[in-house]
């Protein structure tokens, strides 16, 4: 017998949770928690840091005002270039967290983009989000 999958028995997205998990477990191991983002209209960035759709955000407290990793965005304020600015990304925009100094963390998988998988992360920069491309090896969560 097979269980028909739905909404109802599929449950919320696990995304949000693992992505709160990690940054949790980022920062009590005293790593700097990376999020590599695909961009589109949806997703609030400074526009001059993405390259070829992506940005890789530092979301430390340290670097980051007024955090919030809800279940649908992420907030916050940094600065970029000296300058503070609003940062809003949708949830399953988010693909990858990762610690800065090992690398270990989670890759998701890419919103859908008329039906093309965006590229992989690549290098951008900035003050607060400090880019460099994902490390390879990130499991791939489902």
């Amino acid at each position: 017998m097979t269980i028909p999958v739905t909404p109802d028995t599929q449950g919320a997205s696990t995304r949000p949770y693992l992505i709160r998990a990690l940054h949790d477990w980022c920062t009590d191991n005293g790593f700097t928690p990376y999020l590599a983002v695909y961009v589109d209209g949806s997703v609030q960035v400074p526009a001059e840091y993405v390259k070829n759709n992506e940005i890789v955000l530092n979301a430390s407290f340290e670097a980051t005002s007024g955090l919030q990793l809800g279940n649908d965005f992420i907030s916050f304020k940094a600065r970029f270039g000296g300058t503070a600015r609003e940062i809003v990304v949708p949830i399953d925009h988010v693909i990858a967290i990762y610690a800065r100094e090992n690398g270990q963390g989670m890759a998701f998988p890419a919103p859908p983009v008329g039906g093309a998988e965006p590229p992989p992360p690549t290098e951008g920069n900035s003050s607060a989000a400090e880019a460099a491309a994902a490390p390879r090896g990130l499991r791939l969560a489902e």
